[in-house]
Formats: structure tokens, C-alpha cells, sequence
């Protein structure tokens, strides 16, 4: 069907600027609507997918991907942790102790989510050392005042590295809570909501003011597939006793991550609306040449052209609009994915603002995060919108007759 000359000949009016001045302007706006619509889907789904990102690895990596809870503590969590490593989709287990408290400081006070941890055994089952400096975790068990907080706390508190502040921890059947001062190691600062209400410290040390020395609160696992982990919870509680508890991250995140996939189906449709009404512009465009290269048609149909030569013609043409718009739309998209968060987070510099808060979103700065299968779907979404666009005013300069069009020539 496409010819030699059928692809130069389509190639030379898809190239040329010999239209009428209408003819031109809505080419140029065709192929316009392509590459905006083009750029501005690949640029969307990389921030979506970079909130994916941040979620599975940064948020997930800190917070527990599973836990297994004792409705009262765990008085030996060490054969627990032996135990539930044995689970073949378990990849590491570590205890933990769990209070709810504040924090206070002069008149400022901040509710607080405490995580007492062992710091020699984070590292497997957390990316908490990796927003901290080497050896702040290790450096909790050295001092029964240490406490890591989050910067949301810090800011809230007006706090710094090496202040001292009082922690409140209510006790269950007591009226009198216990009251213990500490002392800020380290400010843990991973841009996410979590900094605003986590605090980090050693585990015994939290056990002992919890009221249960030597107990833990619950054991947290880390597996190998993150959205298998309500299956494994659900396998581990089969065989634990009636009085253990499981959660996933599911439970606590899983909104969070279906919100993030629904917001990228929901705008990828609204921005694909965007490269197909440039398509039915490519339409107009390709009608408008049909009429304006009558004659033309004509000449080749009298020099022995078929139907499907004039039909390759046009549809080489609007192919090439398409092919021309698509590129343009696939570099500024990458372009913009890769330069939008360092850009955004100059403007909120020069401004003095923040456009994103944790209080609100799940993270404080955009993230972006460019897949290659994405893009590939917006590239070879647009050519084929382009090439099947293209079929009806190709069919309609293939029905015309020489001698009709000729007539008044």
C-alpha cells in the first residue's frame, strides 16, 4: 500500500508550508495540541509515579510493611523473631516498642508516635540509618535519655540537636503519668508525613517506661513482596495463638497508595482527552488539505495513482504530523520529568512558600519519577490515535474523481 512515491509525496505535504494560511495554522495547531498533550501526560505519570516511589520505598522503608501484635506485650520476642523468620516470605524481623505520648518543651507540646528500637538489628528490616548520621540508632542503647524526633516535632517544638525536653507517657489505670526528660541525638528528616509525629528510642528504654521492662510491643517484619503482605500476615496468624494481633501496611498506608493510583488513571485519562482532541484537529487539518490539493489528486489519479496510493499519501502525511508532535511532546515530557522537582524547589526558594505540606500530603517536596513502560504507552497511544485519524480524510481524497475535480480547474 505505501509505495515509494506514495511516501514522498506525503512526506512533501506534511513537510510543506505551500497551504493556505488556515491550511498552516491549524496544522501548527494540531501538532501543537500533540506535543502539549504528549508532554503533559509523561510529565503527570512520572509525578505519579514518583509519589509511588517515595510511598514503597521511603514511607514503607521507615514505617513497618507488617507487624505482629500481643493484645497485652511479648514476654520473649526473641523465639518469635526466630519463629516468624521461618515464614519463606519473611525477610527479616526485628522487635519493637510502641507509645503514644507528647512531648514538651517550654509552653509548646506535640503529640508523638515513639518507636523503641534495636538499633543493631534496624538496618535489616528498616531505612530509618539512612536518613540518620552513622551510628545515631547504634547510640540510642548508650544513654536512657536519647531520643530521635522527626523535623515536623522539631519545628513544632522550636528544638534543636542537644535540647532536653520532657516526655509525657499516660499509663492505662493510672491517673499519674510518667514523666521522663530527654534528650534530641538527632533530627530525622525524610520529607515525609512521618516526620511529623516519629520519634525514635532505644527499646529498652522504652520498655521500661512503658511499665513492662523486657517486653516488646509487637515484632516488625519485612517481606519480600511488599503487596503480599496482608497474605503473609494472614498465613503468620494462622499460626500464632488467638491472643496475637496482625496488621499490615495496607491497614495504615493503603489508602495513601490506592488515592496515588486512582489520581494517575483519573488525570492520564483527562490529559489522553488532550492528545485525542489534537487528533481531531489532525483531522480538520487533513480535510482542509484534501480540499486545497484537489487538483493534485486529481493529476495523480490521471498519471495512473490507485485508490490506496491517494489513501497512503494522506495517510503518510498525517502519520508524519503525528510522528513530528509525538517527538517533540516525548523530549519536552522527559525533559520537564527530570528538571520539574529541582525547578519546583527553586521556586518555592524564591518565593518563600511551600507548596506542599505533610500535613496535608504524604510527602513535602514533587517528586518524579520517569517509567519507561509509560512513556512507551503515551508514544505508541498518540501515533496510533494520529494513524487511525488519518483514515478518513485519506478515504475521502481517494473517492475523488479527476474529472469533477479538474472541471473548474
Amino acid at each position: 500500500m505505501f509505495s515509494h512515491y506514495a511516501f514522498l509525496v506525503g512526506t512533501r505535504y506534511g513537510i510543506s508550508r505551500r497551504h493556505s494560511h488556515l491550511v498552516s495554522f491549524i496544522s501548527r495547531l494540531s501538532t501543537a495540541g500533540l506535543i502539549i498533550g504528549v508532554a503533559l501526560l509523561i510529565l503527570v505519570m512520572s509525578i505519579m509515579n514518583g509519589f509511588d516511589k517515595e510511598l514503597r520505598e521511603n514511607i514503607l522503608g521507615v514505617m513497618p510493611q507488617a507487624t505482629i501484635y500481643h493484645q497485652r506485650s511479648i514476654a520473649d520476642p526473641a523465639s518469635l523473631v526466630a519463629e516468624l523468620k521461618r515464614h519463606p516470605h519473611v525477610v527479616a524481623a526485628s522487635p519493637f516498642v510502641q507509645l503514644q505520648g507528647l512531648l514538651s518543651h517550654q509552653k509548646r507540646v506535640s503529640p508523638v508516635n515513639i518507636f523503641g528500637i534495636d538499633g543493631t538489628q534496624e538496618y535489616t528490616t528498616s531505612k530509618l540509618p539512612e536518613f540518620l548520621p552513622a551510628g545515631t540508632l547504634e547510640g540510642l542503647a548508650k544513654s536512657h535519655s536519647a531520643i530521635v524526633i522527626g523535623r515536623g516535632i522539631a519545628e513544632k517544638l522550636q528544638v534543636t540537636q542537644g535540647d532536653s525536653m520532657s516526655l509525657i507517657i499516660p499509663i492505662e489505670g493510672n491517673s499519674s503519668p510518667r514523666i521522663k526528660v530527654v534528650e534530641i541525638t538527632a533530627i530525622l528528616d525524610t520529607h515525609t508525613d512521618i516526620d511529623n509525629v516519629l520519634a525514635l528510642m532505644d527499646i529498652n528504654t522504652a520498655a521500661d517506661v512503658s511499665g513492662y521492662p523486657g517486653h516488646v510491643t509487637g515484632i516488625r517484619l519485612k517481606v519480600d513482596d511488599l503487596f503480599a503482605a496482608p497474605a503473609v500476615v494472614r498465613d503468620i496468624m494462622a499460626t500464632l495463638p488467638p491472643e496475637y494481633l496482625g496488621s499490615s501496611w495496607m491497614r495504615t498506608h493503603g489508602p495513601i497508595y490506592h488515592s496515588i493510583q486512582m489520581s494517575k488513571n483519573m488525570v492520564g485519562m483527562l490529559l489522553f482527552l488532550i492528545i485525542a482532541i489534537a487528533a481531531f484537529n489532525l483531522v480538520s487539518t487533513l480535510i482542509m488539505v484534501v480540499v486545497d490539493k484537489q487538483g493534485d489528486i486529481a493529476i495523480l489519479r490521471t498519471m495512473g495513482a490507485s485508490t490506496a496510493d491517494i489513501m497512503a499519501i494522506f495517510m503518510v502525511q498525517g502519520g508524519l504530523i503525528g510522528l513530528i508532535g509525538t517527538s517533540i511532546g516525548l523530549l519536552l515530557g522527559i525533559t520537564l520529568s527530570h528538571i520539574v522537582t529541582p525547578l519546583v524547589q527553586w521556586i518555592e526558594k524564591i518565593l518563600g512558600v511551600q507548596f506542599l505540606h505533610s500535613d496535608v500530603y504524604p510527602i513535602t517536596y514533587l517528586p518524579s519519577e520517569v517509567v519507561m513502560a509509560d512513556v512507551a504507552k503515551v508514544v505508541v497511544t498518540a501515533l496510533l490515535i494520529s494513524f487511525f485519524v488519518s483514515l478518513y480524510p485519506a478515504w475521502r481524497a481517494s473517492k475523488i474523481q479527476p474529472a469533477d475535480a479538474l472541471r473548474y480547474e
